[in-house]
């Protein structure tokens, strides 16, 4: 048996069938950099909240903004997580000092616990203030965040991914901010990764829709860092080790 270690959560990116054909074991270590993401989503989270990026910016620019940057609290919220497992379980662990509702829609049944009540999907579009999304990249999960899925919602909310950038359609995601649907995004993924992220910034190649996300004050943008913290990286690996010897201890 031969060992491949993911260093991070998902396989997506890995012909897993080849692998298996070839006698290959996959081993992913989601549980190395939960934390990390978790505490990325929160401060993603509080920063849109109090628009900090854009005060800091008009603050190194001389403009002393107050009125303009008055904030939105997080306590009284109800906080809405699709998937629940290690990444939505550390999430919701760090909100545990707010005073909020946290709701979870999983596909697996009876996941939830003491930090956060599980729900149907249309419970959670009925009540959530904020939504931020936790699953991998499945059939299920690509291009889920839609008109028609934000259209669902019953309030208008904040988003937050820090999964995968294909489930949420970015033209419609601008769309929805525009409209005032979506209030604002923090996005440490997005659909444009596969490509050389660079190349967007050359050769008119940048999609418009992409443009406008730049631009926009209530978007917070990070490139897939959620996970990327000096104590993760050694969490990553020690993870993986400690599978590889559970296997063959077994």
């Amino acid at each position: 048996m031969k060992f491949i270690g993911r260093v991070g959560a998902g396989l997506e990116n890995i012909d897993c069938e080849f692998a298996a054909s070839k006698n290959i074991a996959l081993i992913a270590a989601p549980e190395g950099n939960s934390n990390a993401v978790g505490e990325h989503a929160l401060g993603m989270l509080l920063s849109l909240f109090n628009k900090l990026n854009k005060a800091d910016k008009e603050v190194r620019n001389g403009m002393w903004l107050r009125e303009e940057n008055r904030g939105v609290e997080l306590d009284g919220k109800t906080i809405g997580l699709i998937g629940y497992g290690n990444m939505g379980k550390s999430f919701a662990k760090k909100l545990r000092g707010f005073d909020v509702e946290v709701l979870c829609y999983d596909i697996q049944s009876s996941v939830g616990d003491e930090n956060c009540k599980q729900v149907s999907l249309e419970e959670l579009q009925k009540k959530a203030d904020v939504l931020s999304l936790h699953t991998p990249q499945t059939v299920l999960t690509e291009k889920m965040v839609n008109t028609a899925f934000i259209e669902g919602f019953e309030k208008n909310f904040w988003l937050i991914n820090t999964a995968r950038g294909k489930s949420v359609v970015t033209k419609e995601l601008v769309l929805a901010l525009k409209s005032g649907k979506i209030l604002g995004a923090g996005l440490d993924v997005l659909e444009y990764e596969k490509s050389s992220f660079e190349n967007l910034f050359s050769n008119d190649q940048m999609p418009v829709d992409f443009k406008y996300l730049i631009q926009a004050e209530n978007v917070l943008l990070s490139p897939h860092v959620g996970g990327w913290t000096i104590e993760s990286k050694e969490k990553l690996a020690q993870t993986i080790v400690s599978k590889v010897k559970a296997t063959f201890a077994s």
